[in-house]
């Protein structure tokens, strides 16, 4: 088991410091690790609202708008369900020493790119010519 490693409450990854060092790897899993406890929490609340509001609502406009929000809710925590999905996929590549390095080009992914998008797998460049090829095949 590795000791865990002392991070600075206000540390930011720097350009400055070697790519993917021990302390910017620790600070993305933590950073992967606090966004998933907070979806799964969400979940957690979700669930036990979705449990309370199965009451018999006798207007049929309120019981037509109570069951729209439930499906938002419910189409949310399916999004939020694939997102812990990925989340836990960058996590494993954080373990196999493969996080923040682009899946198409090798190249390093921006700090600033995986700091806004934890989960990124590819570089700016490589997502946008990604979806520009998305966008002109869907137009086909």
């Amino acid at each position: 088991m590795k000791a865990e490693l002392f991070l600075p409450e206000d540390y930011r990854p720097a350009e400055d410091e070697p790519f993917m060092n021990d302390r910017q790897l620790e600070y993305f899993r933590r950073k992967l690790h606090t966004w998933k406890e907070e979806i799964l929490e969400d979940s957690r609340d979700t669930i036990e609202g979705l449990q309370e509001s199965t009451r018999n609502i006798p207007d049929s406009a309120d019981r037509a708008s109570e069951e729209t929000d439930r499906a938002l809710e419910l189409r949310t925590r399916d999004r939020q369900r694939k997102l812990v999905a990925k989340i836990d996929a960058a996590l494993r590549r954080i373990d196999e020493g493969e996080y923040g390095y682009c899946e198409v080009t090798g190249d390093p992914i921006s700090l600033k790119r995986l700091d806004a998008r934890p989960i990124a797998t590819m570089s700016l460049e490589a997502q946008e010519r990604h979806e520009r090829r998305e966008k002109v095949h869907r137009d086909d």
